[in-house]
């Protein structure tokens, strides 16, 4: 499922952006992203590092995106884990364009279990 891989090569920040975030794992997504599947993944990250980007191209691979973080938060509820998102635009290069996109953080926060 290529749309929720860790961003390597094409479509990674260039150089020039200055503000290179901390580590953390990425994941692209596009229009055809499984919804529930990116929920699973966005809920596991958050549940072994603490934090995950999500980074989107498009107005479809927002819709994603956001949907699979509603989903991902519930998932998160029952552990005491709620999600913070913090959107940022990322200048990136998609097949040797330069293109914005938009990365969307997400950070969790201990909140009582549901």
């Amino acid at each position: 499922m290529a749309a929720i891989a860790p961003s390597v090569g094409p479509g990674r920040p260039s150089p020039a952006d200055g503000d290179e975030d901390p580590p953390t794992e990425i994941l692209r997504v596009s229009t055809s992203s499984d919804v529930k599947g990116l929920a699973g993944a966005i809920a596991g990250c958050v549940r072994s590092s603490g934090a995950v980007a999500l980074e989107v191209v498009g107005a479809g691979a927002l819709n994603q995106a956001v949907k699979a973080s509603a989903v991902a938060r519930s998932m998160l509820q029952a552990e005491g884990l709620d999600l913070v998102a913090t959107p940022t635009f990322r200048r990136i290069e998609i097949d040797g364009e330069p293109r914005n996109a938009l990365r969307l953080h997400l950070d969790h926060r201990f909140s009582p279990p549901a």
